[in-house]
């Protein structure tokens, strides 16, 4: 019920003088018979009038008035409102340090509690009257109690409050370990909200910095999560561990905190600190996976900057998460992707089965590019697991088994390569790796016909000259008139260049300007004459669907 409000037509005459101070009309009104106890609507006499006024003399004129005996005057001075607040609690929310000693000295309950829990001290600590607080302990008010449905000390709320001299007093003679309903210090409290002076005087005081809460939060952790970087380097610096696990569910440091809430500052002091067997050891959890699943790229950005591996740990059996870049694709919900997703490709992250199929089971190019922008797709001959380039013309070069995947997924998803096949065979892909019998019963006329004009079409082998003459009887394949006929010399010229120099320095670089021919063949040995085929499928299903039927289809190859 609320007590808050106060009806005018409910005050007794002597409280409303009370409530303005006027001592002389309250004396006249005492002295013509009017009762000091009568209350209003919330409970509230005369004596709580005068005392949340801070009027001493109204205070003193009203108890004078109450005190027919020392045991009268001791029930009225502790009488209560409906809220459970005694006069003496309501002097001292307000800071009245007079008032407070008079009505202790007229033997007010210094430790009544109030229905939520509060009392004198507790409301003086609120309220940072430093006074009014050093009069209640000399009297000796209880410092330890807890107080509200939080179950917070008073030092507790000095500190949220940021209270720091108060804090200093009561630090002396306080608990500094006492525990909220949660089991958070007041040390805790501190690093919470960022009251580094507060922090200070507790740690010079003595209380723990290792303290954890029930959830195993500590200071440290959270005064990342919050970005409080001055409290962050003061805990480290005083003997707080970095590397203990804060969470019940898998092991979160601080340094994931600060990479989930992008705190840069916080992250960078942190990666220096942290054992980084948190970005790769089993059972553990990079900070790159929080990083990416509150979308802070900055943090990622950081993260990968100061040697945090792209790839990281398989955290599927503790988050369900296979790796980062899996992750920042599926948690990309609209195109274009992600920074995160640009950032951990340019970082060289590994690329699965199922991230090809992002790349390719689309009809949107821009994953697809983005990966080629920063990866090589190597010549066939080095195609081998004795035979790897880790970087080439300063981008990272496509692993053997990355290879192996990309070709697996495009040739399951031949319905889109008329997005994937021009882009793959521009960045140097050996288009003989395509000339699979699925890709060419299955490629549309336009798809094949332009992957035919990037090899010598009569040479290929008896199996594929036999789907192609099945294909064209059937009607499912109309060739270009040329491939009835022998290839003209210009393009088995070119087939050689590309023979020599190798696909990939051919199509994707500027050296084929160096060679001695005339600059306008430049464009030829490129292949650039073929025109691409156009794209006229109807949209695709969602690629959650699409995902989950390469799964299916490919369980007896691959896990994934």
């Amino acid at each position: 019920m609320d007590f808050t409000e106060c009806y005018g037509d409910s005050v007794s005459s002597v409280a409303a003088a009370a409530r303005s101070g006027c001592r002389k009309r309250v004396r006249r009104l005492i002295k013509r018979g009017f009762s000091v106890d009568c209350r209003d609507n919330r409970g509230w006499n005369a004596l709580h009038e005068a005392a949340a006024a801070g009027s001493k003399e109204c205070v003193r004129d009203i108890l004078a008035a109450a005190g027919g005996s020392s045991r009268s005057c001791s029930a009225y001075v502790n009488s209560l409102t409906h809220e459970g607040e005694s006069a003496c609690h309501l002097a001292a929310q307000r800071g009245h340090l007079a008032v407070v000693r008079l009505l202790l000295e007229a033997h007010s309950n210094i430790n009544q509690l109030t229905n939520d829990l509060s009392c004198p001290l507790y409301a003086a600590v609120d309220g940072g009257y430093k006074e009014v607080v050093e009069l209640l302990l000399s009297k000796g008010a209880e410092v330890n109690r807890t107080h509200t449905a939080s179950c917070w000390t008073c030092l507790h709320q000095a500190v949220y409050k940021g209270h720091s001299e108060i804090v200093r007093i009561l630090a002396n003679v306080c608990n500094l370990e006492a525990l909220d309903d949660h089991k958070i210090s007041s040390l805790f409290v501190a690093a919470q909200y960022g009251q580094q002076e507060c922090l200070e005087i507790l740690v010079n005081a003595g209380a723990n910095v290792s303290t954890q809460a029930a959830d195993l939060a500590t200071p440290l952790l959270i005064a990342s999560q919050e970005g409080h970087q001055s409290c962050v380097d003061y805990l480290l610096d005083h003997g707080a561990d970095p590397n203990v696990a804060c969470s019940h569910e898998w092991p979160q440091l601080p340094i994931h905190a600060a990479a989930e809430f992008g705190h840069i500052s916080v992250l960078r002091r942190l990666i220096a600190v942290t054992d980084r067997a948190c970005d790769r050891s089993d059972g553990m959890v990079s900070p790159l996976y929080v990083a990416i699943h509150s979308h802070q790229s900055k943090s990622v950005e950081m993260l990968l900057r100061e040697g945090f591996s792209p790839d990281a740990q398989d955290c599927t059996h503790i988050l369900g998460i296979r790796s980062p870049l899996s992750f920042a694709l599926c948690r990309t919900s609209s195109k274009p992707y992600s920074e995160s997703v640009g950032l951990l490709v340019a970082a060289g992250a590994s690329l699965s089965e199922e991230d090809w199929i992002y790349a390719l089971a689309t009809d949107e190019t821009d994953l697809l590019q983005l990966i080629l922008k920063h990866r090589w797709i190597p010549r066939p001959e080095t195609l081998t697991r004795d035979c790897s380039v880790p970087h080439h013309h300063g981008k990272t070069v496509l692993k053997l088994q990355e290879v192996r995947e990309l070709l697996c997924v495009a040739l399951n998803q031949v319905h889109f390569a008329a997005r994937w096949l021009p882009l793959l065979l521009k960045a140097g892909l050996e288009p003989s790796l395509l000339l699979q019998p699925h890709m060419l019963e299955q490629a549309d006329s336009e798809v094949l016909n332009y992957l035919l004009e990037f090899v010598n079409w009569s040479n290929l082998s008896p199996p594929l000259k036999h789907i192609l003459d099945r294909r064209r009887t059937e009607k499912t394949w109309e060739p270009c008139p040329h491939f009835d006929s022998v290839p003209c010399l210009s393009h088995m010229c070119r087939l050689q260049v590309r023979s020599v120099l190798g696909p990939d320095l051919l199509m994707r670089t500027d050296v084929v300007q160096q060679l001695p021919v005339p600059s306008l063949l430049y464009d030829f040995l490129q292949f650039g004459d073929i025109p691409e085929a156009s794209y006229t499928h109807s949209p695709p299903s969602p690629l959650s669907n699409r995902l989950q039927g390469y799964r299916s289809a490919h369980e007896h190859r691959h896990v994934l």
